[in-house]
């Protein structure tokens, strides 16, 4: 009798081995307290079936690729605005802002008229955020929200919060929750609002008895107007202006913040000044890059309204210079009617 084993069977005996030998399939969330947790909560005040969400959670599995984006770098860059201000300062975003801007003119000036916010600065913001549209993210926003609000317990509170207003928003405007697409935490659409802030402050600007952030041009632009003036936009007032100075500036003047609480004539005796009304209340605002002096600017209530969407001040920085740029390039271009130029191709 021959007994040696034959190739079959030892190709038979590795592959048994492996299966053997695979590590577990990683749990899903309807394995999760927390999220079965959440669920009945969910049934109790809103009214879901606490089954049918434990059922949808049972098809997703903590997203890596999600907790490492979100989470800090370990070894966290320098701050440099020298190195942040070309991601959004550049001929691309700048002509793709006049275009935007041509594209949808109306309905910007309708925003504007409305809201007070000036068609530049939704542009930019648009811009900023997804680049007019092209960008809006790949991530299932349930997937991403839920791997946030039950693994990452440094803001699991505020995402928690976020999936319960993502499921709500999905329910009042008949989405499928599964099928949903934004950013890695969970912002949708052109504008990439939060699902607290699209419920919130979204509206419905082209008419058509909904709300869709995803796919609507129109009612992206109404809903960036609608939340900047919703958080105090002041209409005809300045954004920032540059500060020259003759002394490097108290740290404590930083450290007050971006909201504006300095008085322009207090800083101009400490050796920062700017032709502006000295009775006015600003901020200071420092754009710091390594090796470089640091470039300081005086923010009044828009540009604290700016940092509502969010809180940096190299992003709020970057909207105002952006929206700048794009006016200036607009009128560069004379294709505004001689209204507009009036009103926006100011010196």
């Amino acid at each position: 009798m021959n007994l040696k084993p034959t190739f079959a069977l030892l190709l038979a005996l590795a592959l048994a081995a492996t299966f053997t030998e695979a590590a577990p399939a990683a749990p899903t969330f309807a394995d999760d307290p927390a999220a079965i947790e959440f669920a009945r909560d969910l049934e109790a005040r809103h009214g879901f079936k606490a089954d049918e969400l434990i059922a949808q959670f049972a098809q997703f599995r903590p997203n890596a690729t999600v907790l490492k984006l979100i989470k800090p770098p370990a070894s966290p860059l320098q701050r440099s605005w020298e190195r942040y201000r070309p991601r959004f300062l550049n001929d691309r975003r700048i002509d793709g802002g006049v275009r935007f801007w041509q594209e949808n003119g109306a309905q910007l000036a309708k925003a504007e008229a409305l809201y007070g916010v000036p068609a530049e600065i939704i542009v930019a913001i648009i811009g900023v955020e997804t680049e007019y549209g092209r960008n809006t993210g790949g991530f299932r926003v349930f997937e991403a929200l839920a791997t946030l609000a039950f693994n990452y317990p440094r803001r699991a509170d505020f995402f928690r919060t976020e999936l319960e207003q993502f499921l709500l928003l999905a329910r009042e405007n008949n989405l499928d929750p599964m099928a949903v697409k934004g950013s890695f935490a969970g912002a949708i659409g052109i504008p990439q609002f939060m699902p607290g802030s699209q419920r919130r402050y979204a509206v419905d600007f082209d008419g058509d008895q909904r709300v869709d952030l995803a796919n609507s041009v129109d009612d992206a632009i109404g809903s960036v107007g609608r939340f900047l003036e919703q958080h105090g936009w002041q209409a005809g007032q300045p954004v920032a202006v540059h500060a020259m100075t003759a002394a490097t500036p108290a740290e404590e003047w930083i450290q007050a913040g971006l909201r504006p609480s300095l008085k322009v004539a207090d800083l101009a005796e400490k050796g920062i000044r700017s032709n502006i009304d000295p009775q006015a209340t600003v901020a200071l605002i420092d754009l710091v890059s390594p090796g470089r002096d640091t470039e300081y600017w005086l923010g009044f209530e828009n540009f604290y309204v700016i940092t509502r969407y969010n809180r940096s001040s190299f992003y709020a920085m970057s909207v105002f210079q952006l929206a700048e740029e794009i006016r200036s390039r607009m009128c560069a271009s004379g294709s505004t009617t001689a209204a507009n130029r009036e009103k926006y191709c100011r010196a």
